[in-house]
Formats: structure tokens, C-alpha cells, sequence
């Protein structure tokens, strides 16, 4: 039953919204109105063209648009529900919003009605060729694809794959020093998308930051999963990808300890394995780097909107017995997020106005995506998303050895991005207090993609570091140092304390068991989605 006060409160909220309606038509009309929405629309890219305020019948659009956008949530506010079903309907309404804005359409943008006429009609011709070809990719195209090249003007950091199983490809890159640590490096990268988001140009990789600071830098580059892969289980991940790599890098080096990082999902497979090895008394790392991970999922941040457990149950039996999960599903779930920057600003920009976007390597490397295997992702999504289970002591078992990560006990660095919305900052954090050993938390700027990617050359952006450790994250926050520039130089100093003396640099690559196969990216990763 709903309260008087939720009752009159919902009466207000629908007057409010007439009377503000009302006043955009007189406004319109030449009578004077409300600027309400006016404030509202300044920080709003996409109605910054002269013309939605030159013309009054698109200035009354636009306004009235966000006005009744504004009302749509704040009603969603009043309404009593349980703070899941809440959010729930904040995500819905507000793809709803995204999708319902004028400037998605040809006949209530200003912009693309001006542009037509200045070329008349081309930019329409163009843009229906756009769409024509887009339907045949299946995907929105976010950067042009001519500029880039796997192995060419991207992850062109000289290597060469040393390993390979069904997986996985394991890269060894050169040195670039005389001199390196004793101490080699493990990335395990996420499973989604491919691995040279960290090795994207030279000048932003920090996979050549990395070798250019001396450390054997090996990375793993996952296989783009194919029909006859999509029986792969978790374990067959933490065995076969993360446990495999760190033996080999291990043997090649000659070391019985390295340093390890992970990257995302890459971060909770990484602990997995080595939350097996403990349990068996064996410690093959030095130190365990986190970045962009999560542990701890009680708060997954707003990809948990897709986390419905009778929804995964339906996505468990359809993998019980194999399947793939697509790539491109994948990447539309993701971008659904930041649906105005990642879908429709695109859809204007490509079929709309008839433009080709813009050649970017961060946009280039999300459209190349990477199929899963389904038993792998279910079990993902069930045991870490939905139960949790991860971080609840000898909860899971993994390749039949219980896992704790407490039992892990090494070195740990941890790194979260203030605006990253699928690994959320203070959940990233959660996994100090899950984690024995050595913690070293550092929350840097930007998001999921961008955060970690802060080449020192550039300069920009801050980072925190040295708060308090303890149980609350904005504690923890409200203690640290804020620091300028790239966190990299800070990450690379703490990995030089885990990593020994220095040797000689190694030549050749691999080793007489793993020897080279063939040069770095190798063939894993140019594989594309089918």
C-alpha cells in the first residue's frame, strides 16, 4: 500500500512536470518559461551543436525531452521498492532515456537535417551504407580499421610466443636493456577482448614500459574460443592458461619464484591458481599484482543489472554441455553501460550524418573481440557474481583442491580507477581484507580501460596512495597522498623491491625445452570472432 507522504509526494512530481511542460510551450511561444532544463543540457555532448538553441521547435525538444527524462527518474525514486528492484528499473528507464533522445533521429536533430541539406542528401546516402555494412559485421563500428594493424602499429613489442597449448600462447618479449631484474614478470590478462590492451601503440603500452624499465615481461594471450573449445571449464583456465604459464616462465627463467599480474578477470583466475597452489603448500610467485580486479563481488557495480540469478540458471543449462559466448554479446553488454557514449553517439555520428569514426586505438581494440567457452562463463558468473564464493574460505574447489585466498600470503599491489564502472573502486578495495601478506592499495584516475593505461610521457591525471588500510575504503581514501601523473613509476619501483638483484639480459628467448615457435603478437591473437 503507498503512504500518504509517497502519494503526495507522486501528486507534486506530476504537477511539477506539467507546469514545467507548460512553460517550455509558452517559452516557445514567445511568452516567457522555464530555463530549468537549460543547466541541465550544458554538460551534455549531445545537444552541444548551435542549432538545438537557434531553432525554438528544437530547443522546445530538447527541453522537453529532459525534463520529462528527469521525471521518469525521480519517479522511479518515490516508488517503494527493495533497492535491487530499484536499480533494476534506474538502468531500464534510463536505456529507455538514451535510446528515446532526439538527437537519435533524423527528423529531431538539427544537426543532421543541417548537414543533409548542406550536402544534400549525401550525408544520408552515406550514412545508410554505413548501417548497410555495420548489419554485416553485426556491430557498430566505434573506430576506423584501416589505420591499425595487429603486430603492425599495435602490439608490436618485440617478442616471440615460447608456448602454446589449445588456450593459450605464452609471449616472451626481448629486452630492451643490457642489464634486467632476476626476477621475471607473468601478465595474465582479462578473457574478454584481447590481450594488447596492454601493448596498444609503443608510445601507451605498458607492456614496453615495463621491458624498457629492465623486466623479463611475459605475457599470456588467450585463445579465441572456436566450436571445438566450448566444453572449457574454469579449471581448464587456472590449469591449462594460468598454472601452465607461470611453470614455463618459471623454467625459462630459472627462477623458482616470479612476479605475477593480473588484469581484470585475468586478476580473479590468477588467485584461483594460486590459491591452489597454497593449499598444497607451494608458492610459485614472488608477488601477486591486481589490476582492475575483482574479488570480492557483494557489489558488483552496474554490470551487476545483468547478474538476475534465474537468468543464470537459464545461461547454465543452455552451457551445460558446451557452447560459446560471443564476443560481440559481450562487448554490446558492456557498452549498454555508457549506452550514449559507446552506442548512440555512433549511431549518430556513422548513419545519421554519414561519418566514418574516427581511428582509435582504445575503440579498435574493443571491437576486436573474443568468444568464451559456456561451461567456463557459467561458472564464472554463478560462483563469483551471484554466490560469491570466491572469497568465502574453501567454498569452491578448483582442479579438486579447495581454494582459500587467504592461504596465498605474498606481496600484493592493488590497482583501481576512481571512475571504473565494471570494476568499481571500493570493490576493487574489498580485496584487502580477504587477502593476507604485504597489501599495497593504489586508486588511480579514469575508468576500466583508461585507468591503467597513463603512459609516463603524457603526464596526466593523479593517483592516491599510502592510505590507512582498513576495513572501509573511504577511510582508506580520506588518509591517502594524492599524487601527480602516471602511477606506472610507482608500480615499477614496488616490483623492482620483489624482483632480486640484476642479471645479464637473456638471449635467445625461451628456452631448450620451450623454444621460440614464432614472432610476438603470435597467431592467437589476430584470430577474429566468426
Amino acid at each position: 500500500m503507498v503512504d500518504i507522504d509517497t502519494l503526495l509526494a507522486s501528486i507534486h512530481l506530476v504537477g511539477q512536470y506539467y507546469q514545467e511542460q507548460l512553460a517550455l510551450g509558452m517559452r516557445m511561444l514567445g511568452g516567457g518559461g522555464s530555463q530549468s532544463a537549460e543547466t541541465a543540457s550544458k554538460a551534455d555532448r549531445r545537444f552541444d551543436a548551435p542549432e538545438w538553441n537557434q531553432y525554438p521547435v528544437f530547443d522546445f525538444i530538447r527541453q522537453s525531452y529532459l525534463q520529462t527524462s528527469k521525471a521518469l527518474l525521480d519517479a522511479i525514486e518515490l516508488a517503494q521498492l527493495d533497492a535491487n528492484s530499484k536499480e533494476l528499473m534506474r538502468f531500464y528507464t534510463r536505456q529507455l532515456i538514451d535510446a528515446t533522445s532526439p538527437a537519435n533521429f533524423a527528423m529531431t536533430n538539427p544537426e543532421v537535417l543541417a548537414l543533409a541539406m548542406e550536402t544534400k542528401g549525401e550525408s544520408f546516402a552515406n550514412g545508410l551504407k554505413n548501417l548497410m555494412q555495420d548489419l554485416e559485421k553485426g556491430r557498430i563500428s566505434l573506430s576506423g580499421t584501416a589505420a591499425f594493424e595487429v603486430g603492425g602499429n599495435l602490439a608490436n613489442t618485440a617478442g616471440s610466443v615460447v608456448y602454446e597449448n589449445d588456450l593459450i600462447q605464452l609471449i616472451q618479449y626481448s629486452p630492451m636493456t643490457g642489464k634486467v631484474k632476476a626476477v621475471p614478470l607473468l601478465v595474465v590478462p582479462s578473457v574478454v577482448n584481447k590481450y594488447y590492451i596492454l601493448d596498444l601503440t609503443p608510445e601507451t603500452s605498458l607492456v614496453r614500459y615495463l621491458v624498457s624499465q629492465g623486466f623479463t615481461v611475459f605475457i599470456v594471450s588467450w585463445r579465441n574460443i572456436t566450436p571445438q573449445l566450448q566444453g572449457r571449464t574454469w579449471d581448464d583456465y587456472v590449469g591449462d592458461g594460468v598454472l601452465k604459464a607461470i611453470e614455463v616462465a618459471r623454467e625459462i627463467s630459472g627462477c623458482e619464484q616470479i612476479n605475477a599480474v593480473g588484469y581484470c578477470v585475468g586478476g580473479a583466475l590468477l588467485s584461483s591458481a594460486l590459491a591452489v597452489r597454497a593449499a598444497h603448500g607451494q608458492w610459485p610467485v614472488a608477488s601477486m599484482t591486481l589490476l582492475m580486479s575483482m574479488l570480492e563481488f557483494s557489489d558488483p557495480g552496474e554490470i551487476g543489472v545483468y547478474m538476475n540469478p534465474a537468468t543464470i540458471a537459464q545461461r547454465e543449462a543452455m552451457y551445460a554441455n558446451g557452447g560459446l559466448v560471443s564476443g560481440k554479446e559481450l562487448t554490446m553488454a558492456f557498452s549498454s553501460l555508457r549506452a550514449n557514449d559507446l552506442i548512440w553517439s555512433f549511431v549518430v555520428n556513422n548513419y545519421l550524418k554519414g561519418k566514418t569514426p574516427d581511428a582509435f586505438d582504445l575503440f579498435y581494440w574493443n571491437m576486436d573481440d573474443s568468444n568464451l567457452p559456456g561451461p567456463m562463463f557459467a561458472y564464472y558468473l554463478r560462483h563469483c557474481y551471484i554466490e560469491n564464493k570466491l572469497v568465502q574460505p574453501d567454498a569452491l574447489s578448483m582442479l579438486g583442491t579447495p581454494v582459500d585466498l587467504g592461504r596465498i600470503g605474498v606481496p600484493t599491489y592493488l590497482f583501481a580507477a576512481s571512475d571504473d564502472h565494471l570494476v568499481p573502486w571500493r570493490s576493487a578495495y574489498e580485496s584487502v581484507t580477504h587477502l593476507n601478506g604485504d597489501v599495497e592499495f593504489v586508486l588511480g584516475g579514469g575508468g576500466h580501460i583508461t585507468g591503467p593505461i597513463n603512459p609516463v610521457s603524457k603526464n596526466k591525471r593523479n593517483y592516491w596512495v599510502d592510505g590507512q588500510l582498513g576495513e572501509q575504503p573511504d577511510e582508506w581514501l580520506a588518509s591517502a597522498r594524492s599524487m601527480g601523473g602516471s602511477w606506472w613509476p610507482h608500480w615499477a619501483a614496488w616490483l623492482a623491491k620483489q624482483s632480486g638483484g640484476v642479471i645479464d639480459a637473456r638471449s635467445p628467448l625461451g628456452s631448450a625445452m620451450h623454444q621460440e615457435i614464432e614472432p610476438a603478437p603470435g597467431r592467437y591473437v589476430t584470430e577474429r570472432v566468426r
